[in-house]
């Protein structure tokens, strides 16, 4: 007789069944900060917020990269990574890290 498996179907990082909790606090950082500097890299005036907040993103994304346990970590970093990078580049293009304050 074949064995039925109990599967739960929730959202979740942890896909190994231990908790990781600076993993997915890393995974969310980046992935906020890459949605903020995407959305803002749109408004050519808001060049500061994107390449400081793409900048930051792709430094915690590294990092989360570096120490992640999963791969549900390692893919949610790499599209928040993703978007950090392009609202970095873009915020670079539109003015810079520091362009009007000097």
């Amino acid at each position: 007789m074949a064995q039925h498996a109990e599967r739960t179907h929730h959202l979740t990082f942890n896909t190994d069944g231990r908790p990781h909790p600076l993993e997915n606090t890393l995974v969310a950082v980046t992935v906020l900060l890459g949605a903020i500097a995407i959305i803002s890299s749109a408004f050519n005036s808001l060049h500061l917020l994107s390449s400081w907040t793409g900048l930051v993103g792709i430094l915690t994304g590294g990092y989360g990269q570096f120490i992640s346990a999963t791969t549900a970590e390692r893919f949610a970093l790499v599209i928040g990574l993703g978007m950090a990078a392009v609202g970095f580049y873009l915020g670079v293009a539109h003015g810079g890290l520091f362009g009007g304050l000097w």
